[in-house]
């Protein structure tokens, strides 16, 4: 069985060949690849967020929320020097950024939100705001 695939009369090889080149995140050998993974709950009154960024601090993680929009942010920095006596044979420094952005069902109430970082794990507790049902005038 033979495969179809779409022609396209824009495209050319060389886009396809470019497509998304600039994009790729740089990764140096030896390093591991920072990825932000997430596992988002929910129930009735919150959405539970577990986020795994290991090898950062907790002062470099950064959470923003405003209305239902959810962003979380880290700044990952590795050090690692190689020492021979007193004789430096290698360093190696990796400093960067990682971040993931992401939209709940409903706006979230910031002002009981709640963060813990352990073991490399970011929870946070994010409360649904009380939605006000609409309230029904009554005409005089």
């Amino acid at each position: 069985m033979t495969n179809i695939s779409r022609y396209n009369p824009t495209g050319n090889a060389l886009d396809d060949l470019f497509r998304g080149f600039f994009m790729q995140p740089v990764k140096f050998e030896g390093q591991p690849e920072v990825q932000i993974k997430m596992d988002v709950t929910e129930d009735d009154k919150a959405y539970q967020v577990h986020a795994e960024i290991p090898g950062v601090k907790k002062e470099d993680i950064h959470v923003q929320i405003d209305g239902n929009q959810v962003s979380i942010s880290a700044e990952v920095k590795n050090e690692k020097e190689v020492k021979e006596g007193e004789k430096l044979l290698r360093s190696e420094r990796y400093y960067g950024s990682v971040s993931r952005a992401f939209s709940l069902g409903q706006e979230v109430d910031e002002s009981t939100a709640q963060a813990k970082y352990n073991d490399g794990v970011l929870e946070l507790t994010l409360p649904k705001k009380v939605t006000v049902s609409a309230k029904k005038l009554v005409i005089q």
